[in-house]
């Protein structure tokens, strides 16, 4: 296996285990344990690790330690706002296109939460990155998924976030914008949209205040 590769793979699985907490935030990272827990040398690990840096995953301390970089409640707010902007005007364009029928599968993967109090947190992350997608998809926006991933990666990391464990009422806002594409109507998309993401920042607020 290239050097290439195995530094590719390093990347994937650190930034996977440190995106879903495995790795806690402000963890200071040893070369030396990651190194022996994937089975590679220094080298391919040190430019995985380079990558991570440059992607603001980590952060390389003055004495040369690095550390995994918490998210911040304003980076969260931001990334809401940010997205909120984006998302809205591509759900009203969606209307204007219609529903693709991934977008109509996530609906009725949006209703089993509804009632469903043993979901867990990866397995809606997982349905709710398919609905933020969906209504890019069906609105035809070509540069708005991959923008979503790069926020949706940043807020992944976060502690707060993971701490919600009841999806019902994210799971009605869903299904409420995708019956507005649906029905096809922009304006109604547009503002369910907004809600979600008004909602969205409010639930992010009441479990930092709940901690």
């Amino acid at each position: 296996m290239s050097s290439q590769t195995l530094s590719q793979n390093a990347y994937q699985s650190i930034k996977d285990d440190i995106a879903t907490g495995r790795i806690a935030p402000n963890t200071i990272l040893s070369e030396r344990d990651l190194a022996d827990r994937l089975g590679i040398s220094r080298t391919p690990l040190r430019s995985a690790m380079s990558r991570l840096e440059r992607e603001n995953v980590i952060d390389r301390l003055a004495n040369g330690a690095l550390l995994v970089r918490a998210v911040t409640i304003e980076q969260l707010l931001e990334i809401v706002q940010l997205r909120q902007i984006l998302e809205r005007s591509a759900a009203a364009r969606a209307a204007e296109f219609g529903p693709t029928p991934a977008l109509l599968e996530v609906r009725e993967a949006m209703t089993r939460y509804l009632g469903d109090s043993r979901a867990t947190f990866d397995d809606f992350w997982r349905d709710d990155e398919l609905f933020h997608l969906g209504v890019a998809l069906a609105a035809r926006m070509e540069l708005l998924p991959e923008l979503l991933a790069e926020q949706r990666a940043i807020i992944r990391r976060s502690t707060i976030i993971r701490t919600h464990d009841n999806f019902a009422d994210q799971a009605k806002e869903h299904i409420a914008v995708i019956d507005a594409i649906v029905d096809g109507n922009p304006a109604a998309a547009r503002a369910a949209m907004s809600l979600h993401f008004d909602n969205m920042r409010t639930r992010t607020l009441g479990s930092l205040s709940s901690r």
